[in-house]
């Protein structure tokens, strides 16, 4: 069998349309980049940037955007082996406004459907799912069928084999919660309650829960961060990851281990993109065998980078980039980013 990667994400995929203005309105925009998008496939790529070995399982149309998406990947050094395409619906594209510090309005277009819900059970190769050091999975992939039972049988293929033995590598499975109401129905609001009875079946299978305050609502019922991360752990995971924004992240671990991180100082350029990289390094981190504050301080680090810069995929660091973050304590300038 071939040596196993070290992260495996599964998920959304698409073309990232982005203004290249900030604070101005969609309809006033004259000039756009083009960028991979799709939370799954940029953690894919911010790990990639890190040195690690990466695959994303997903699914594009048959069409130019899809081809681009496979160049994209391959580009970022991420293997696209699992990436097929599917005839009847077009590649998402979504676009975005630019208003900093914090406020960037997103539109989504999957419609009729997204290719990347198309995944079936029967594609998946879980010889591949069950060796990976690190799987990755997201809240999205739970919001339709055929790709909520791929998801769940994907996370049900890790099983057991997260205990490597004293000697082995670390290994971690890990559900990004992943909130996206326009994609659960029930209009813009979404149907949190259906969302979390699949949140609650696959956070059983978790050894890794990440999410911000909104997410980490959805999926336990708890908005308080140190009640949402106890809520999280008793559902399965060892460990729980809240992402509070401007107040830090909070991770807490079943043997009591706890970390609060500080925010870093960021000049902010565009936000969407942050929490992608720090699931990257989060990955990354994980791999590494370092302590949770480590890879915590680590993660909100790559994160705050992203932060600084305008893109999502293109702007993920580099590991020297996370060093100088942490050791000056500050994102933007340091980094070489450029608003």
């Amino acid at each position: 069998m071939p040596e196993p990667y070290d992260v495996i994400t599964m998920g959304r995929i698409g073309v990232d349309i982005y203004p290249l203005q900030t604070g101005v309105p969609l309809a006033r925009v004259e000039t756009f980049g083009k960028f991979l998008g799709g939370s799954p496939s940029n953690v894919a790529v911010a790990a990639a940037r890190l040195g690690r070995r990466t695959a994303v399982i997903t699914r594009t149309g048959r069409d130019a955007f899809g081809d681009y998406l496979h160049q994209a990947l391959r580009e970022f050094g991420v293997d696209d082996r699992w990436v097929g395409a599917v005839a009847e619906y077009p590649t998402p594209v979504t676009f975005c406004e630019i208003f900093p510090p914090d406020h960037f309005p997103l539109y989504f277009y999957r419609q009729p459907k997204a290719p990347d819900l198309e995944i079936h059970p029967a594609e998946l190769d879980l010889d591949a799912v069950r060796a990976a050091r690190v799987f990755w999975m997201t809240g999205t992939g739970l919001c339709a069928e055929p790709s909520r039972t791929a998801t769940l049988a994907a996370l049900r293929a890790r099983g057991a084999a997260e205990a490597p033995g004293p000697a082995g590598p670390p290994r971690a499975t890990v559900f990004d919660l992943d909130w996206r109401p326009m994609f659960w129905g029930e209009g813009k609001g979404g149907d949190a309650e259906a969302a979390r009875t699949h949140y609650r079946e696959a956070l059983a299978h978790a050894t890794v829960a990440v999410g911000n305050l909104d997410e980490c609502e959805v999926a336990t019922g708890e908005r308080d961060p140190h009640a949402a991360a106890a809520a999280l752990l008793a559902a399965g995971p060892e460990l729980a990851v809240v992402k509070q924004g401007p107040a830090g992240v909070l991770a807490v671990h079943r043997d009591g281990t706890t970390a609060e991180i500080p925010p870093l100082a960021v000049e902010v350029v565009n936000g969407l993109g942050a929490g992608d990289a720090f699931g990257g390094a989060l990955c990354h981190g994980l791999l590494a065998g370092w302590d949770t504050d480590h890879v915590m301080r680590y993660a909100n680090a790559a994160g705050a980078i992203v932060a600084s810069r305008l893109a999502c995929s293109s702007a993920m660091p580099h590991p020297h980039e996370v060093e100088q973050v942490l050791t000056d304590g500050v994102a933007g300038a340091a980094t070489g980013s450029t608003p």
